[in-house]
């Protein structure tokens, strides 16, 4: 089973919300974990969903922890490049680790498509 994080900006939740549901069947299979608000949206739509933190308030950094340990197979984040964001050092460390630790990362609805596409090749 693959281990999937989603975290979007405010901007960006209806995005996600649209992308959950057009990836049904792929990520009912997938245990998935979201910071906390992203994950209230999610579970709404009737999936399980392991929430963390909001990512202002240090979601965004257990996510960065739970990566850097290898319990993390992918990192869907879609971010609002377009307004300010507090919490944007947590933001720029979770890209980097992703970085660091080669674990893919879309940070849009297009690029986490095709790496779902590739993923479900594989198996």
């Amino acid at each position: 089973m693959i281990n999937i994080a989603l975290i979007a900006h405010d901007g960006k939740k209806p995005e996600m919300v649209s992308f959950v549901n057009s990836n049904k069947e792929f990520l009912k299979k997938a245990t998935i974990y979201a910071t906390g608000t992203t994950g209230g949206h999610i579970e709404k739509e009737g999936y399980n969903v392991t929430k963390l933190l909001s990512g202002p308030k240090g979601g965004d950094a257990q996510i960065a922890a739970m990566l850097a340990t290898g319990d993390l197979d992918l990192i869907i984040f879609f971010r609002d490049p377009l307004d300010k964001h507090p919490h944007e050092p947590d933001v720029q460390m979770l890209l980097r680790l992703c970085d660091v630790h080669n674990i893919p990362l879309a940070t849009n609805p297009k690029s986490a498509h095709y790496i779902l596409k590739g993923i479900e090749a594989t198996l």
